[in-house]
């Protein structure tokens, strides 16, 4: 297998928005006269339920080293754009594309920022500041959380060599006005130190007990507290992704992790519908925040799956004789040729009672327990802290393999890598292999594996319906990063991504 060390890792790492053409809110189309008016909290509150974006970044899977040409499945000309690494030219209201997610999260911070431009203006009395400052939080989160995606997904990572110098995404943090509006994009760095700033200050104003019955899908403490170790992390700030990772899972990370091999998954696995709620359950604490996506990347007859063979090899993998990973089943079959994990629940929002016609959606645990373990292993792993990114990797191991002894160790994995005698290859290039290795069976088919093929300089082939290589994406592959929109260059003036 193709093995990343840690050294050559830190050698790499050491608008206008158009939302008046694309898809607007009915909140922002309506004229002045006809607002709803944001005159109480509960007004406002209710508006920051739009600031979460619909849109789901699963479909990054199909550009990556997980995903294969899949025959007997709808494949729209923005797939195979997408598979071979173009740009796609479909209408950005198709969902499940760069273009979809740009306007759909951008849409979403217009309500944040609605919300912040009236509270400090509302007339309250003392009993309702606590309230108050809540709901300024969770807007402060949302559009943190928002910006944080797209600067990852349309801007060069930040790393140790760029320090964050390339193009970033406007940075929006008032509400539209004008009919146009034109942006610049700011560096990179400019854009991850106004996430910081609007990221901490959410974090001082939080409180959890104002999402009655629903804090799961809001940006409750746990959330945010995930939010900013991978925050930090993407930023190369190891020390306080530590923090953060530190604050949540504390001496006890074993409750924020599902267990797999527990009766209860185990007992789920028969069911196609059963797994899925139970995986992205509010009531289990490793999930701590769900999102509503629109998104057809949970349907079995719809662009690209994991060849076959592929996916059971992928699971097979690992240095334990005799035992299963729990990840591997159940499965969907997708197409001829290829499998999908089943996460995500089919869903569908009917136009009306009578309709055929509506909007597919699925339930998306977009933060993890299990995502923080990981992110503090690899925070430790670069702090050369190796004893308590391995007890981390344990904690997951455990939960996921089943029917043998899944002890890990430093020796144990350097066999596994057939690496016992090879002095130009560490224990923290081993314990990072091995790390990623489990973020991508984690979160295969939930669009995290982008993100480590961005960060971690990842090269790899993409086989056509043949079988022949039809394209090969470099590790400085500058179409790694997402092309923003084309009517945000043309007619906005944005500077396009180089090609």
């Amino acid at each position: 297998m193709n093995l990343t060390t840690l050294s050559s890792q830190f050698r790499r790492l050491s608008l206008v928005l158009m939302l008046a053409f694309t898809s607007c809110d009915s909140f922002l189309e309506e004229v002045p006269d006809d607002r709803v008016s944001l005159d109480d909290l509960d007004k406002a509150a209710q508006l920051l339920t739009n600031a979460y974006s619909d849109a789901s970044f699963a479909f990054t899977d199909w550009m990556t080293d997980d995903f294969t040409y899949t025959v007997g499945t709808t494949l729209r000309p923005s797939h195979q754009q997408m598979y071979t690494w173009g740009d796609p030219t479909s209408d950005p209201t198709e969902q499940d594309t760069p273009g979809f997610f740009w306007y759909q999260t951008y849409t979403a911070i217009s309500h944040a920022n609605e919300v912040l431009q009236i509270l400090d203006d509302l007339e309250i009395d003392d009993s309702e500041k606590a309230r108050r400052d809540a709901i300024k939080s969770e807007a402060l989160l949302t559009r943190a959380y928002g910006h944080f995606m797209l600067v990852n997904l349309f801007s060069e990572e930040f790393n140790f060599v760029n320090r964050g110098s390339g193009l970033g995404v406007p940075y929006i943090e008032t509400p539209e006005t004008e009919f146009l509006v034109e942006y610049e994009r700011p560096t990179v760095k400019k854009v991850y130190d106004e996430i910081e700033d609007d990221m901490r200050l959410g974090l001082d104003l939080l409180d959890d007990t104002y999402f009655t019955n629903s804090g799961k899908y809001h940006f409750n403490r746990n959330a945010a507290l995930a939010f900013a170790a991978r925050f930090y992390l993407y930023k190369a700030d190891f020390i306080r992704s530590l923090e953060y990772s530190d604050q949540l899972l504390g001496s006890n990370p074993e409750a924020f992790v599902r267990d797999l091999t527990s009766t209860e998954f185990k007992a789920a696995e028969s069911s196609i519908t059963g797994f899925p709620q139970l995986y992205a359950s509010p009531d289990l604490s490793s999930n701590l925040m769900l999102m509503r996506k629109i998104s057809l990347v949970q349907r079995t007859d719809f662009a690209y799956g994991i060849d076959r063979n592929d996916y059971g090899s992928l699971f097979a993998t690992h240095p334990f004789d005799e035992a299963t990973d729990e990840r591997e089943n159940p499965a969907f079959v997708k197409g001829q040729n290829a499998l999908f994990p089943v996460r995500y629940e089919s869903l569908f929002e009917r136009n009306s009672i009578n309709s055929n016609v509506g909007t597919p959606y699925h339930i998306a645990p977009v933060f993890r327990g299990e995502e923080v373990l990981l992110n503090r292993a690899e925070a430790n792993l670069y702090g050369n802290n190796l004893d308590e990114a391995l007890a981390d990797l344990q904690v997951l191991t455990d939960r996921r393999y089943s029917g043998a002894d899944v002890t890990l160790s430093l020796a144990g994995l350097r066999t596994f890598f057939g690496r016992d005698s090879d002095p130009d290859f560490s224990n923290q290039d081993i314990l990072l292999n091995y790390l990623l290795l489990e973020r991508r069976k984690e979160f295969l088919g939930q669009g995290m594996r982008w993100f480590d093929i961005k960060r971690y300089s990842i090269s790899f082939d993409h086989l056509g319906p043949s079988g022949s290589v039809i394209g090969t994406l470099q590790s400085d592959d500058k179409r790694k990063v997402l092309q923003i929109p084309t009517s945000a260059i043309e007619v906005g003036g944005l500077e396009p991504n180089a090609r």
